[in-house]
């Protein structure tokens, strides 16, 4: 099938092509019911303005870039969806840009990408946007950027963020373990370098203390944001002496990992080991039994995100309903599903006939 032009817009919403082209722009000149006439016939027809055009006729970009260096696909699609969607609100256009978040270079290269497609502006992901370094070399060179990043309350450091707290859910999510009966939890470690993974630690630490339950370092396993990395560490600690009764996995798609592990020991989950997982991915609820996990409106976090830069960069582009320019901040929610349950007692070592 063809794709829709901006006649079939036009002809859809009963328009002129000039009213249509108005709409796009964010021309402040429509009738609010004309408008909202032409974006309901923009999303029936899943049209797409063309970015570049628009961006060569008027001056004005009209473009974002997404700039990502993630393993987990699951988090990126859903980072993907979320700006996707607030760039189809206002008309932008979306450049995604993956790169190397080790490199020494990345500030030239993120600036060169942005000057290079004419982009209006940044979304950085983790662990990116995390780096400060390379976030106020970006603002020295010009680019105007938001940032979505793991923290507890606003940084207040002078760079629009959106910002989510995992402590406080990984906290609630070790606290639920405890309160099952489990005092020997293990816990499964993400990538070094998103503060995402040092904040859910920061948070199983503290519940841990808050309950009086003494930290072993031998139940704490590093690792990265992959199923790979969740079925080796779980391996590992249920080859101690002493093996947990549950594994907090610092993601579902980690968690994912020590479920295949648990039955791949002849573990019943969730009798023989709980399992919990972070963030609510596909993973959560295509494993069996689906996994306890932390609701994080990944795809609403990006939106924001996104929303947050377009309203910075045009303040017309919310014409019909403002968008607040302050930072905002998201609680991921615990979801309590099948892998988790009451500790169940250890049978009494048997004993040699005497």
């Amino acid at each position: 099938m063809r794709r829709p032009t901006i006649k079939d817009v036009a002809e859809r919403a009963n328009v002129s092509l000039k009213t249509v082209s108005r709409v796009i722009n964010n021309e402040p000149s429509v009738l609010h019911g004309t408008r909202a006439r032409v974006l309901r016939a923009i999303d029936e027809l899943d049209y797409e303005p063309d970015a570049a055009a628009r961006n060569l006729r008027s001056g004005t970009p009209f473009v974002i870039g997404l700039v990502y260096d993630n393993p987990n696909p699951y988090h990126i699609i859903g980072v993907q969806n979320g700006v996707l969607a607030a760039c189809r609100e206002t008309g932008f256009g979306l450049q995604i840009h993956p790169c190397d978040s080790t490199s020494p270079l990345l500030a030239d290269e993120l600036a060169d990408f942005a000057q290079r497609s004419r982009l209006a502006g940044l979304v950085l992901t983790a662990p990116m946007s995390e780096r400060m370094e390379l976030v106020e070399a970006l603002a020295a060179r010009g680019v105007p950027l938001v940032r979505i990043i793991a923290a507890t309350r606003d940084p207040e450091d002078g760079h629009p963020c959106v910002y989510v707290d995992d402590r406080d859910a990984a906290y609630e999510i070790t606290e639920h373990l405890i309160q099952l009966g489990h005092q020997r939890i293990g816990f499964l470690w993400g990538g070094l370098a998103h503060l995402s993974s040092t904040e859910r630690y920061a948070g199983y630490e503290q519940a841990l203390a808050d309950y009086n339950i003494p930290l072993d370092k031998h139940l704490v396993v590093p690792g990265d944001y992959t199923f790979d990395d969740g079925f080796r560490g779980a391996r590992r600690l249920l080859a101690l002496r002493e093996p947990p009764t549950a594994i907090f996995g610092c993601n579902d798609e980690i968690a994912a990992g020590a479920l295949a592990a648990a039955k791949s020991a002849g573990l019943n989950v969730p009798y023989d080991l709980s399992i919990a997982g972070f963030e609510d991915s596909p993973f959560s609820r295509q494993s069996w039994p689906a996994l306890t996990t932390a609701k994080q409106a990944t795809e609403e976090i990006a939106r924001h995100a996104a929303r947050l830069l377009i309203a910075r960069l045009r303040q017309d582009a919310y014409d019909d309903h403002p968008m607040p320019v302050h930072n905002q901040g998201f609680a991921p929610q615990l979801v309590v599903r099948g892998s988790t349950a009451p500790m169940r007692p250890r049978p009494p070592e048997s004993r040699p006939n005497e």
